[in-house]
């Protein structure tokens, strides 16, 4: 698999969990208890936001 830079946004929510956003890829955000694991679910949700065409066959 290749590799991408892709922009995260990362803040904590009213609620103390930390949420991270991929503004490049719309809809595509994810969240944590902490700033690791937010940052963790987001590569995982950025993968299969940007493999999920491909498995698809969507152009």
């Amino acid at each position: 698999m290749s590799q991408h830079t892709r922009q995260v946004i990362l803040y904590k929510d009213e609620d103390g969990y930390w949420v991270a956003e991929c503004p490049s890829l719309k809809g595509c955000n994810s969240q944590g208890k902490t700033k690791e694991e937010a940052l963790s679910n987001i590569k995982e949700a950025i993968v299969g936001y940007v493999t999920a065409p491909e498995e698809d066959v969507i152009p």
